[in-house]
């Protein structure tokens, strides 16, 4: 039988009272949110760093909400620790997506994120896209492949490495790096040049 032992005593804490939380135990939140706080944290930051300076969730506000949700999902199963923060990472994405659509943000031009659409890309000079667009670009990705959507949304808005992702996914990391660099290409002709990219 295959362990579930990461070799790492920390990140097998966290499966092990993610997996009591599934069990039905509440009170290993109290054990399990300081462990992964600063993570959550790192999340937030990243989502928030490119948004307007008057924008009114901060990183705080940001965690809060999501954890909330986040404690609300009675029917997941956790499998570990990269499966919760790839659920975290969709949280944020939500919360931040529907806080644009409330503020109208589109309209104003503001909500501005930077992604890294080539990897030999000046990190000065990435193009600046709207939350909202590059949402809507995902639902066109999920549309024409639905794997491609989901590696974004884990590696871009759940902050997993290229390791973390290709555990949640169940492919090989070299198949996560092939895959990633095709879903990069596929963003900046769709969101760059405004034309599709046959996938």
């Amino acid at each position: 039988m295959q362990s579930d032992s990461t070799g790492d005593p920390q990140t097998d804490e966290i499966t092990r009272l993610l997996k009591s939380w599934s069990g039905g135990d509440p009170e290993v939140l109290d054990e399990l949110m300081p462990m992964i706080y600063d993570r959550l944290c790192g999340l937030a930051s990243s989502f928030l760093r490119y948004e307007r300076s008057d924008h009114t969730l901060d990183t705080s506000s940001l965690i809060h909400e999501a954890y909330l949700r986040l404690v609300d999902q009675n029917q997941v199963q956790w499998r570990d620790r990269a499966h919760f923060f790839a659920i975290a990472g969709k949280m944020m994405r939500r919360i931040l997506v529907d806080h644009s659509r409330r503020k109208g943000s589109e309209k104003r031009g503001g909500d501005l994120v930077k992604l890294q659409l080539e990897e030999s890309m000046d990190s000065r000079v990435e193009p600046a896209i709207s939350l909202l667009v590059l949402d809507g670009a995902l639902h066109v990705l999920e549309r024409t492949n639905e794997e491609l959507a989901r590696l974004v949304e884990l590696r871009y808005f759940s902050g997993l490495t290229k390791v973390e992702t290709a555990e949640v996914m169940g492919i090989s990391t070299a198949t996560v790096i092939r895959r990633w660099r095709l879903a990069r290409a596929w963003l900046h002709t769709y969101l760059v040049k405004g034309t599709l990219l046959e996938i």
